[in-house]
């Protein structure tokens, strides 16, 4: 806790982990604990780590995002609205 006592975390796009109140990337967190660079380690080894040491540890954020039209459906499925195209005028 106390190495990551004024770093701000990145933006959480990934495997996180928690420490106080705030939610860190992995890679973030490996990377000012070990001082190495993020291509030394995996997240995977991080993450284990972490929990052995206590931590809350998460895996990547469920994205929301809209459903897809099947191959069947046509695009107004989505809940998108219509498009209207016309061809030829000015």
């Amino acid at each position: 806790m106390e190495s990551m006592k004024g770093v701000r975390p990145e933006p959480v796009t990934g495997e996180f982990v928690i420490i106080g109140r705030r939610r860190y990337p992995a890679k973030q967190v490996g990377q000012v604990i070990t001082r190495q660079d993020r291509r030394d380690f995996s997240t995977g080894e991080v993450l284990r780590a972490m929990t052995q040491l206590g931590f809350t540890c998460s895996p990547r954020p469920a994205a929301a995002s809209a459903p897809l039209a099947g191959p069947c459906e046509p695009a107004s499925a989505t809940g998108a609205p219509p498009v209207h195209l016309t061809y030829g005028q000015v």
